[in-house]
């Protein structure tokens, strides 16, 4: 069975964006974004809410092409591109570069997609992991988790029902005092 892990950047008050989207404060350091680039190397398939897909695929495809790129920026957008993805949304009408559309019960796809072969995923979007959340479908939480206070807008953890009980596997610091830990769920 595949593991599905949600992990961001999240301020210390729990927002992967303030108020109005704002993300300004979550530019990671080169580090975190090497980090965060051999990750997307290691997923076997990623899974996307609309509104995290609206902010990648207008930069990520060509972001390789634009003057003034860095190299890792280069190996992300390669590695981001070539990876497999599926785009949950009721009101998106096309998707490109090697992603597909999904409209229906995202539930019962994302454990369709658990139980298949192939590498980890993972899922980005507040309100996507808010429903696999709620399903007790997330075996792995990674925060990234910026020294600022932006005090509103997304929060990382959806309301739940029940207790989700975890364990600490990884804490790592990295420039700028972001840290980053790494919980699995107990089951």
């Amino acid at each position: 069975m595949r593991t599905l892990t949600f992990g961001m950047n999240v301020s210390l008050d729990g927002y992967i964006a303030a108020p109005g989207d704002d993300i300004g404060w979550s530019v990671p350091s080169d580090e975190l974004f090497q980090w965060w680039s051999d990750r997307v190397g290691e997923t076997g398939l990623s899974l996307y809410g609309r509104r995290l897909w609206d902010t990648m695929s207008p930069y990520w495809p060509t972001a390789d092409q634009q003057p003034g790129v860095t190299a890792a920026e280069i190996e992300f957008a390669r590695r981001w591109r070539d990876m497999p993805k599926v785009v949950f949304s009721s009101t998106t009408r096309s998707v490109d570069w090697n992603t597909r559309l999904f409209t229906g019960d995202a539930v019962a796809e994302i454990t369709r997609l658990k139980a298949e072969g192939g590498g980890p995923m993972d899922i980005g979007g507040a309100t996507l992991a808010a429903v696999a959340m709620r399903a007790g479908l997330i075996d792995e939480y990674v925060l990234a988790t910026a020294p600022v206070l932006v005090g509103g807008g997304t929060p990382f953890f959806a309301a739940l029902d029940n207790w989700v009980n975890l364990n600490l596997v990884e804490t790592r610091t990295f420039p700028g005092g972001v840290v980053l830990t790494r919980y699995e769920t107990r089951r």
